[in-house]
């Protein structure tokens, strides 16, 4: 299940002006899922607007994922449940708050495998400030696709750049072995030929150059302490 989880990918979502600490269940919650071995630490943050929607993310560090938003976020009653939309196995914490609302406990299901969960309350929520992507040129918008060997098998990627309404990229990039998720990509930035795309979530970088025909991007990606090549093309329809 630990490793299943790794493959979770990222997110960084726009600041909102959401309610302080008065809300239950909102806050900045430190904790861990107790697995077979050592526990997995956990870092949540919940916030609720005066509309009553709910906000919020959810870091791992030692999976060097971070941001990852949180999904059917629903807190009433003393419960407090949300979940990992996309991550394989459909990661749910199902978790209950203790009187003065201080500690959340409760369970965590990963596909067939289950454990239990603990947080903290240790502040109020902390969420990551926007980014400002910069506009990319026609040459980079578009679907490309590529292959990253890592050594012990080839994952298969699919990136899909485009300019949004207010003229800056935008864009997603999609792991098909890893269950298919879309995730989207938080900061992408283009100097000439070169583009660069941060994914903070799980601590991955890619930097590479476009070639003269349009038709590939190479470059380096990185994750952690390893460096390896990647590039991505252009479908052949798509030529």
């Amino acid at each position: 299940m630990k490793s299943t989880l790794a493959a979770a990918a990222f997110a960084l979502v726009a600041p909102f002006a959401f309610a302080e600490s008065a809300t239950p269940g909102a806050g900045h919650w430190e904790g861990s899922i107790t697995l077979p071995g050592q526990p997995l630490q956990i870092v949540v943050d919940l916030a609720c607007d005066d509309k009553n929607s709910w906000k919020g993310t959810i870091a791992i560090p030692e999976q060097n994922l971070q941001g990852f938003p949180l999904s059917s976020i629903v807190v009433a009653n003393g419960s407090v449940q949300f979940a990992m939309n996309g991550v394989p196995g459909d990661p749910k914490f199902d978790g209950k708050l203790a009187p003065g609302g201080q500690l959340i406990s409760g369970n965590f299901t990963q596909g067939a495998n289950a454990a239990t969960f603990g947080m903290k309350r240790t502040g109020d929520a902390q969420f990551a400030a926007a980014i400002q992507n910069t506009r990319i040129t026609k040459a980079f918008e578009g679907t490309w696709k590529g292959a990253l060997d890592t050594g012990s098998g080839v994952l298969h990627l699919v990136l899909k750049l485009a300019n949004g309404q207010d003229g800056a990229a935008t864009g997603t990039l999609t792991s098909v072995d890893q269950g298919g998720a879309v995730i989207p990509i938080a900061r992408i930035t283009q100097k000439g030929s070169n583009l660069k795309l941060e994914v903070p979530s799980v601590g991955g970088t890619f930097s590479g150059d476009i070639d003269k025909d349009g038709t590939a991007i190479t470059g380096l990606w990185a994750q952690g302490p390893g460096v390896l090549t990647l590039t991505f093309r252009r479908p052949a329809s798509a030529k």
